[in-house]
């Protein structure tokens, strides 16, 4: 992001990842999306829904995801994050499990 884009408060790039089986299908998701300066992580579901990244589906899909979705490395529970506000390279990663136990 260049100076003249934080000045005017332009957008951000955010990365995704969603890795693994979640509901009937597997996912493999590493994709880029640029959003508003401000977003939150919240937000990010709508904006994810209108790039057909199936962030939402996932989290609706495999509930338990919403507790251990990652932010920059870091587990980042959605419910108690919801207004946390996202920073230019930020990365979310969903990771379902690969086995039971």
């Amino acid at each position: 992001m260049g100076i003249f884009d934080r000045l005017r408060g332009g957008n951000i790039r955010i990365h995704v990842l969603i890795k693994g089986r979640i509901g009937d299908d597997w996912k493999d998701i590493d994709q880029h999306v640029r959003v508003p300066a401000g977003t939150t992580l919240g937000q990010l579901l709508e904006i994810a829904d209108a790039a057909r990244l199936p962030l939402r589906e996932a989290l609706a899909h495999s509930p338990h995801l919403t507790d251990t979705m990652m932010l920059n490395g870091e587990r980042c529970p959605l419910h108690d994050n919801t207004d946390r506000v996202l920073a230019d390279g930020d990365e979310i990663y969903l990771l379902a499990p690969l086995a039971g136990g």
